[in-house]
């Protein structure tokens, strides 16, 4: 992959890296040679990225070419608006107090050179907006009211970083490229880039480590780099093609901010942040499934004014379930009044709504594996020993789960497939478990989970490594998709 950056005259830039190569803007908006590149990052260092300007068309241009543009057209767009950086920069409020603690002026100024500033103590605060913010160059505006607030964040313009910074911005540059994976014999032999997202210390991960490394060898013989990252590695998205996420997925946590920068910048995503909004969300499964006439238990969503009629609506016992529960977690059966009051007490007081269900017991549900609204693969979970529910977190570590049996397509029952696809099929066309009971030769749906487990030796018992080769070759379709690519697959 090639790594070109753009500078409006080649005297802008004077600084000699391995593996970079320098043009002018006019040499890539206009010479054919840079249109027919298949694969190659663009790092845009023109004066300016002003609407129509030619830093502007750069960016544009490149995305249109299928390369891979710092920054984005969109992230262009977000630092024009005050509403848009504020938005996306409110979670920086105590880094930005606090790193700004010792100023007794009432407005600063930061400047970021790739990442850095040119003093120590704010090393931490330009990482989080360089990483918010995928520019080279940035100035960011501070001023004090109460507490300090980030007023703007604008880039910088080449030509404008003063002369006793000059040697800074060479060092930061020359350290930003070696850190970054831009260069290697291995990686120019590769036509994509994939990250798989994961945490080291999960308990219970989507996917063990035998499953990982299926996938990373899987890849790599399809033409992929691949590479293993964590919650640390946020700033390095940019640099991939592709995210495929296999640590456990929720809103309000860093899987969803990787997913949803991810998809901003064109990466191919699984599991995308659409997916993850709507699987993780049972109060919004139940009014898409109920809306869409797909069967399900009697289902009530629960509020503070129709508490009471849980009883009479659903039965004892009941399942509750917090809004956004998973793997078992945060699902509870009411098995008396007494019970029901408690937990009702309990979940209403962190949430508005919350999900309730009939009680249905069966030795197993079903979970059809789906991928690009095609089933992919079936499995039959079994409750954990001694436990009405597939996973035990308080029971011993060898009854956590119950067993794993992989079922070939032409055994499972053609209403329990059927009902399994209309329901992942109103979710998106991405990688989804879709529990379903079956109960007197009728299905219904529990849930639609976007990140299903993956492991080796149970969901890969039957298509073994093509499993594996499917789910990449979905993800190498998206790639080419985006950018325009002609493929057999």
């Amino acid at each position: 992959m090639r790594k070109i950056v753009v500078v409006d005259y080649l005297k802008d830039w004077d600084a000699a890296i391995e593996d970079i190569e320098v043009i002018e803007a006019q040499s890539y908006l206009t010479d054919t040679k840079y249109t027919d590149i298949r694969n190659a990052r663009i790092f845009n260092l023109c004066r300016s990225y002003r609407y129509q300007s030619a830093g502007y068309y750069v960016s544009l241009l490149a995305e249109a070419r299928g390369h891979k543009p710092i920054p984005s057209v969109t992230t262009m767009q977000d630092l024009k608006s005050p509403t848009i950086v504020r938005a996306i920069t409110v979670e920086l409020n105590e880094l930005i107090q606090k790193s700004l603690s010792s100023l007794r002026s009432k407005s600063f100024t930061l400047s970021i050179y790739f990442g850095q500033n040119v003093a120590k103590k704010y090393e931490k605060l330009c990482k989080q907006l360089h990483d918010l913010f995928q520019a080279p160059l940035l100035r960011a505006q501070f001023v004090f009211k109460d507490e300090w607030v980030l007023q703007s964040i604008t880039p910088i313009p080449i030509n404008e970083v003063p002369e006793n910074h000059q040697s800074y911005l060479r060092r930061f540059a020359k350290s930003y490229f070696a850190r970054h994976r831009f260069s290697g014999a291995r990686i120019t032999r590769k036509t994509y880039d994939l990250a798989i997202l994961v945490d080291p210390d999960e308990q219970e991960p989507p996917s063990d480590k035998k499953a990982i490394q299926q996938f990373m060898d899987t890849a790599d013989a399809m033409g992929f780099y691949v590479e293993l990252i964590t919650k640390d590695d946020y700033r390095r998205l940019p640099e991939f093609d592709a995210l495929f996420i296999r640590e456990t997925t929720s809103v309000n946590h860093h899987t969803y901010k990787f997913a949803r920068k991810a998809f901003a910048d064109g990466l191919a995503v699984i599991d995308d942040p659409i997916s993850i909004l709507r699987c993780t969300n049972k109060v919004y499964l139940a009014e898409l499934l109920a809306k869409a006439k797909v069967p399900t238990p009697k289902t009530m969503i629960i509020h503070k004014d129709n508490r009471n009629e849980v009883e009479k609506e659903l039965g004892l016992p009941c399942v509750l379930k917090k809004p956004d529960s998973s793997f078992s977690q945060g699902v509870v059966k009411a098995k008396d009044p007494e019970c029901l009051k408690k937990n009702l007490d309990e979940m209403l007081a962190d949430s508005e709504l919350i999900i309730g269900q009939e009680f249905s017991p069966t030795d197993f549900d079903w979970r059809i594996g789906v991928l690009d609204k095609q089933p992919l693969y079936a499995c039959k979970y079994f409750m954990a020993k001694g436990h009405w529910q597939i996973y035990n977190w308080e029971g011993k570590k060898q009854d956590t789960a119950g067993d794993v049996e992989t079922v070939p397509f032409e055994d499972v029952p053609f209403v329990v497939l059927h009902t399994a696809l209309k329901a992942a099929n109103l979710i998106g066309d991405g990688l989804y478990g879709v529990d379903v009971k079956e109960i007197d030769g009728k299905a219904y749906i529990i849930e639609v989970n976007d990140n299903p487990s993956i492991e080796a030796g149970c969901e890969d018992k039957i298509l073994k490594k093509e499993l594996y080769a499917s789910i990449i070759k979905s993800i190498k379709r998206r790639i080419d998709n985006h950018k325009n690519i002609r493929t057999d697959e």
